[in-house]
């Protein structure tokens, strides 16, 4: 099919475009910066708050993979930045929705639980965490990213259209990951906002391509992480070191995620394929 990917020079955008090609997919991509990809259809370079930008990229596509945002709340005017994200997003839904486009795949984010970037210290009322979490939004890019989810379910309601916002945690390979797996084993408690959660960026682009392909009707909002942390320290001591109080199932042993990916699974068929743990 012809898919438009926004974003698509970003992290997970090119490894997006590199599954959505593999698979045969024809792609329209679109991205703030220049972009250079011979092997895509047509490429739009803009602001996703331009209307005509995005009736342009939206014409004749059948799908639609959005990643085009501000990927964090450290920006100068974090106001500017909450209405960039919740302007792009609303603007992405509906031009799809009225030019008939019938699935929209949108990267939301664990911030949307309110955890990730919170500026006091705050823990969940219970792991592993699922989608029905109650929300702990206190910062701007969270509360964008659940925003992002209210758009796509009144496109839903509104177009008809079928969606399903990804909540993403870290998401790398190479340095990048390795980056973040050196910080944590530094300093856990760095990442206990985070839950420890992480996922490989070839993982989550397999996960986009089976939101894309499937058989999906409705709005949907699932978690995607790796079934492990990124701590060499086993899940039950990180939640009692840094998280008192809060219980941890027998369900989660070992170093097992303290995500709960069963909507994602049984929505999607998605399992993760990929750890960063040695034998």
């Amino acid at each position: 099919m012809r898919i438009l990917v926004t974003g698509a020079a970003g992290h997970i955008g090119g490894h997006v475009t590199d599954e959505l090609l593999a698979a045969g997919h024809e792609l329209v991509l679109t991205d703030l910066l220049p972009l250079d990809e011979p092997r895509a259809a047509r490429v739009h370079t803009g602001d996703l708050q331009d209307p005509d930008l995005v009736r342009m990229a939206v014409d004749g596509v059948e799908a639609v993979v959005h990643l085009g945002a501000i990927p964090h709340p450290n920006v100068p005017d974090p106001s500017a930045m909450f209405a960039a994200n919740c302007h792009t997003a609303h603007r992405v839904f509906q031009e799809a929705g009225a030019a008939g486009v019938r699935r929209v795949v949108a990267a939301s984010s664990m911030a949307a639980a309110g955890l990730a970037w919170s500026p006091v210290p705050v823990s969940p009322a219970y792991v592993p965490l699922d989608e029905a979490h109650p929300s702990l939004v206190r910062d701007p890019y969270g509360l964008s990213k659940t925003v992002l989810e209210e758009v796509a379910a009144a496109a839903h309601r509104r177009f008809g259209l079928d969606a399903v916002c990804m909540r993403f945690p870290f998401t790398g390979t190479g340095e990048r990951l390795d980056h973040f797996l050196a910080a944590c084993a530094a300093d856990p408690a760095g990442q206990r906002h985070d839950l420890w959660g992480w996922l490989h960026t070839l993982d989550a682009a397999r996960a986009v391509r089976l939101a894309v392909e499937g058989d999906i009707r409705g709005c949907h909002v699932v978690n995607v992480t790796a079934a492990d942390t990124t701590s060499a320290v086993p899940s039950a001591e990180l939640m009692a070191a840094h998280h008192p109080g809060v219980p941890v199932p027998p369900s989660v042993t070992g170093h097992g995620s303290l995500f709960d990916t069963t909507a994602c699974t049984d929505l999607l068929g998605f399992v993760p394929r990929r750890t960063w743990r040695t034998a």
